[in-house]
């Protein structure tokens, strides 16, 4: 594991070569990184990639509601500037938390004060698009389209290359070997390279799981009664371990809207179109049924059932090999409905980007792996720490430790102030949108309002219209 990273230092006088396994958010962009440490990098993805901005097979929850945190908007801007404002110019809509939304959660509708929180609201296959078109425009950069990655060669000492074999060649016929300096897994959360390091002789990860059985279903609506007696963007009803149906609309490019409605284990939404509807209504609150009466469906309904986090721990001790990382999905896999995996994806990339720049340390394989999971730690224990509480979860890391209490009453709190107090509000929202540390919450001013100040006010029913300037 002390061996320097291959791109760094190639073998025997080769050239220094990387691979991306898969080419989706997290691997395009750890992709652009890599291209300033090798002399190329080739992206292996099973599918072929669309000439248009339309969903494919190898990222089956693309047709679902997605946001862009903030923490992911600054990260994204980091690897390619300008992308930000770019996806403004193709229409994808920012919404501003709390301001835009009509929002419940835990018994409670938000104030919609003044936004501190920006969510891009497009559709992920837009974003995809556009990463794809920056990040390939390189001339470092190849790809292997239609093309899976079926094993890794080299030992338990290093990584030397990746076994490929075409899409649709069959099982019998034999992959071919891509050498390579590194390989870095992007290939999500069905990635099998625990199984191939296991085949030559490598550790596999602990794997960390936690899992609700929660399952979603969406729907694509054009609404022209949107913003008729109401001035929201969107509607989010948040489950929680007393009610755990959730529903979020939210706008979309062309002035169409996404619509997504989930539920736990045995008692997801149905995937017909009657039965998406008239699950709306088991939410604690008709406002998302009664928008979806005035709205007309342009889309089928598409459901998902893979929502496990799952956490791959390759940073810890093993007998495990140079020259091989993890990253996106293939490491840390979130619960979807925390809207984190984009984000994430872009934080990790530039973790990658300053492990491997940083001219105070060599960038060993252990010690960039630990820093790309370092940047998905925070987003692990906001969805992984909901999701414990949540009724029926099992998985080996749902236990609570004693030391969690006091955090757990501190944070319980905070969520009971931050729907009504602005101050608690914005520092909780930074950290839910991976702007901030946690410690964020514990600064002077807002440990007064968690710890001495009252539960405020909130409004009553859905809050239709944003709060003037004086309440």
């Amino acid at each position: 594991m002390a061996d320097e990273l291959g791109t760094v230092h190639g073998d025997n006088g080769r050239a220094r070569h990387a691979v991306v396994i898969g080419g989706s958010v997290a691997g395009l962009l750890a992709a652009r990184v890599l291209a300033d440490h090798a002399q190329r990098v080739t992206v292996v993805e099973r599918d072929r990639f669309p000439h248009e901005p339309e969903p494919r097979p190898g990222v089956p929850q693309g047709r679902h509601t997605h946001v862009l945190l903030e923490g992911g908007q600054r990260a994204l801007e980091k690897l390619l500037p300008g992308a930000v404002d770019e996806l403004r110019a193709q229409g994808a809509p920012v919404v501003g938390m709390p301001e835009d939304v009509v929002q419940w959660q835990g018994g409670t509708w938000f104030r919609r004060t003044a936004a501190t929180s920006p969510l891009f609201t497009g559709t992920r296959p837009r974003l995809e698009q556009l990463i794809r078109r920056r990040v390939l425009a390189d001339p470092r950069i190849g790809t292997l389209e239609g093309t899976e990655a079926v094993g890794l060669t080299g030992d338990a000492a290093r990584v030397r290359g990746v076994l490929l074999r075409s899409r649709g060649a069959g099982r019998g016929k034999e992959p071919r070997e891509l050498e390579a300096d590194l390989v870095v897994d992007a290939s999500g959360r069905g990635s099998r390279a625990p199984e191939w390091l296991a085949a030559i002789g490598a550790e596999p990860p602990h794997e960390e799981t936690i899992e609700t059985g929660l399952g979603y279903a969406t729907r694509l609506y054009r609404n022209p009664m949107a913003g008729e007696g109401t001035d929201c963007l969107g509607y989010f009803v948040v489950p929680n371990p007393a009610q755990t149906y959730g529903g979020v609309i939210m706008p979309v490019e062309e002035g169409l809207h996404l619509v997504t409605l989930s539920g736990l284990r045995g008692d997801a939404p149905p995937a017909d179109e009657a039965g998406f509807e008239e699950f709306a209504s088991r939410l604690p609150h008709p406002v998302v049924r009664e928008w979806l009466a005035k709205a007309e469906p342009v889309s089928g309904v598409h459901g998902f059932r893979g929502t496990a986090n799952v956490r791959r721990r390759y940073d810890r001790p093993g007998r495990r090999p140079a020259g091989f990382l993890a990253t996106g999905d293939a490491l840390c896999a979130f619960n979807p409905i925390y809207g984190q995996g984009m984000a994430v994806a872009a934080i990790a990339a530039v973790a990658l980007r300053d492990a491997l720049a940083d001219p105070r340390r060599t960038p060993t394989t252990r010690r960039v792996q630990r820093a790309l999971l370092d940047a998905s730690r925070q987003a692990w224990d906001i969805s992984a720490g909901s999701d414990k509480g949540m009724p029926g979860a099992v998985g080996n890391a749902v236990r609570s430790s004693p030391a969690d209490r006091p955090a757990t009453w501190y944070l319980g709190r905070v969520q009971a102030r931050y729907t009504g107090d602005p101050v608690v509000g914005e520092a909780f929202r930074s950290v839910l949108a991976l702007v901030n540390p946690v410690s964020v919450l514990f600064a002077p001013r807002v440990a007064r309002a968690v710890l001495l100040g009252p539960v405020p006010d909130t409004p009553a029913g859905p809050p239709m219209w944003r709060e003037t300037p004086d309440g």
